[in-house]
């Protein structure tokens, strides 16, 4: 049974009340009319007649095939009986036949009862016909089609009945064939828009966990390169504190430093993060700004105060100026290796920070003397493989065979130029 909704519901039931109010008028007119003369039945049979085609209709979309059916049956028995109505019976018949072919959700069941309903018509029709071939010429009634000649009237009356129950029961399943195509049609339609709704919401939920991802990759970043360096510095103030008392302030003020350069940063990233309103002017004290390559003698200053001596070098002119993102990502992994470096390379250890330009690629070099790190990769190294695949290029991590770490990450300049597009 098809699911209705109330309003398709409540337009079958008008439908039936429409077509029984209507098929009393024409029965009465009918009546009036005398359309079969002396053969005409009781008028009493003509109202029967109407509610039975007319109240099964209100039940049309619920069991379709029970209805035409009934209806069929109804329309042969009342013109074999010559109830006084045509117009009604006609128009309950078509209705009936089209919903089948619109509505039934068994479709094997939907064209054996069509199939039946149209061959058992023209059947009876074809019966007909011949009777009235092969009538005696005293039994003729008035006014029947002449059979004399080769295209008599009545040949051409009877072709043209079977012609127009032709278009009639043809145009019946034909277009129920085709509103039932339409419905699955749109059926697969707001099936797939569900889809797809649903699809938006898995995406829209994955773009907020990558969205995560991001904010934790920063926040790792940020954090640890600053409290790693104020942990260097603490230390060495605590050293120095009862010989040195001066320098032990001046460690202390860089710890003061890189406690306000963190939360700066920090800031930065969530000013980043938020969506400005188009209509709001830009705040220049709030505004975030981005590292990039331009940063990376900032952090190799931070390791030389937190004793970690290290040195920096650019080689070669870039071609294509670097994107933002591809400038950035470098400097998070240029400051995740010397945070990394300063972890665990040991306190006799110097690094090395190395920027190469060539005519398609920027490369990014971090390396130690220190000892090889212990335990397995962490969130860091991670994160900076995750920056090299983000920029478009590739990573290369681990120890030296001559001691030390090496970081070493190359980017295509065309990549980073169509990342910045």
């Amino acid at each position: 049974m098809p699911n209705l909704t109330r309003a398709q519901w409540r337009s079958d039931i008008v439908l039936a009340a429409v077509l029984f109010v209507g098929g009393l008028l024409s029965a009465v007119l009918s009546a009036v009319a005398g359309i079969y003369g002396d053969q005409q039945a009781e008028f009493v049979l003509a109202v029967a007649y109407v509610a039975v085609l007319s109240i099964p209709l209100a039940f049309r979309r619920r069991w379709p095939s029970i209805v035409a059916v009934i209806v069929s049956a109804a329309y042969f028995f009342a013109v074999t009986l010559r109830v006084p109505e045509v117009y009604a019976g006609n128009i309950a018949m078509f209705i009936a036949i089209y919903t089948v072919g619109a509505w039934s959700t068994n479709r094997r069941r939907a064209t054996i009862v069509r199939a039946a309903i149209i061959l058992g018509m023209f059947a009876w029709l074809f019966v007909v016909m011949f009777q009235d071939a092969t009538m005696p010429v005293d039994q003729v009634p008035e006014g029947f089609p002449s059979r004399t000649g080769a295209f008599s009237p009545f040949v051409a009356s009877q072709l043209l009945g079977l012609a127009l129950n032709a278009l009639f029961f043809g145009g019946a399943y034909f277009f129920g064939e085709r509103s039932h195509q339409q419905r699955l049609q749109r059926l697969a339609l707001e099936e797939r828009t569900a889809e797809l709704e649903a699809e938006r919401e898995i995406t829209a939920a994955q773009a907020v966990a990558l969205d995560r991802v991001r904010i934790a990759r920063e926040l790792h970043d940020v954090v640890a390169h600053h409290v790693s360096l104020m942990g260097v510095q603490a230390g060495v103030a605590r050293s120095v504190m009862d010989r040195d008392p001066d320098t032990s302030r001046e460690v202390l003020s860089g710890i003061e430093e890189s406690a306000r350069t963190s939360l700066r940063e920090l800031r930065q990233l969530l000013e980043t993060l938020r969506t400005p309103d188009a209509d709001d002017e830009p705040n220049v004290d709030t505004a975030p700004t981005t590292h990039g390559l331009a940063s990376i003698p900032s952090l190799v200053e931070a390791a030389c105060a937190a004793g970690l001596p290290t040195t920096f070098a650019v080689i070669g002119e870039p071609a294509t100026e670097p994107s933002p993102v591809v400038q950035v990502n470098l400097f998070r992994i240029a400051q995740e290796a010397l945070t990394n470096a300063r972890r665990h390379a040991g306190p006799d250890a110097t690094a090395d920070v190395r920027v190469r330009f060539d005519d398609s690629t920027v490369e990014l070099e971090v390396t130690n003397t220190g000892r090889r790190a212990s335990g397995a990769p962490g969130l860091g190294q991670r994160g900076m493989r995750e920056r090299a695949a983000v920029s478009g290029g590739s990573i290369e991590m681990g120890p030296r065979t001559r001691g030390g770490y090496l970081v070493r990450v190359r980017v295509p300049l065309a990549e980073a130029e169509v990342a910045h597009v």
